[in-house]
């Protein structure tokens, strides 16, 4: 059973973005909250599932494959949904550095895998805090009203931009270390 743990977390995740997708359009006012709630199990469930392949050493091809996809579907989503909710063109142009990074990155570790170069491009710790302020972002965002006297949601603008400028900078880390590839092949 601990084996298929992560494989289950990962799936998991998956199976969470119709439900955050269901919540965040029902027409209640307790809704969002439901929506951001299964979000931040989802993105629990990214760390966990993780935490568990590492400890019980149970890597497998599919959660390999499926694990990234799970993370970036569950994040596309979200944004995707926020800015339809916030058409701004600061969301727009934070949301499209976002997405756009990530197609980038999964583009550039494809093309770093078929030259067998992949471990290249291994998730930097600047990759990490970045996933770490997104997640913060969009949980403030979907949830959007006040606690007390807290502006949530101007709270998770400020971190969804500075997770859009970790995003770029990550990317540039990522650029950086394939770049003598890059060169090799023009």
């Amino acid at each position: 059973m601990t084996k298929q743990l992560p494989n289950t977390l990962t799936v998991l995740r998956v199976l969470l973005i119709p439900v955050m997708i269901l919540f965040f359009y029902l027409p209640f006012e307790w809704s969002r909250y439901i929506s951001c709630w299964v979000f931040v199990v989802a993105s629990i469930t990214d760390f966990l599932d993780g935490y568990f392949a590492r400890k019980h050493q149970s890597h497998s091809k599919f959660g390999a494959f499926l694990d990234p996809v799970a993370d970036k579907l569950t994040v596309t989503t979200a944004l995707v949904i926020l800015l339809q909710d916030n058409p701004s063109v600061w969301m727009m142009i934070a949301t499209a550095i976002i997405i756009g990074r990530e197609i980038t990155i999964s583009a550039l570790r494809e093309w770093m895998a078929e030259l067998g170069e992949r471990a290249a491009v291994n998730v930097a710790m600047v990759g990490k805090v970045k996933t770490v302020f997104q997640m913060m972002a969009i949980g403030f965002l979907l949830y959007k009203t006040n606690l007390w006297f807290i502006p949530v949601y101007p709270i998770g603008l400020i971190l969804l931009y500075i997770a859009a400028t970790l995003t770029l900078w990550s990317m540039c880390v990522y650029l950086k270390a394939a770049w003598p590839m890059m060169k090799e092949n023009t």
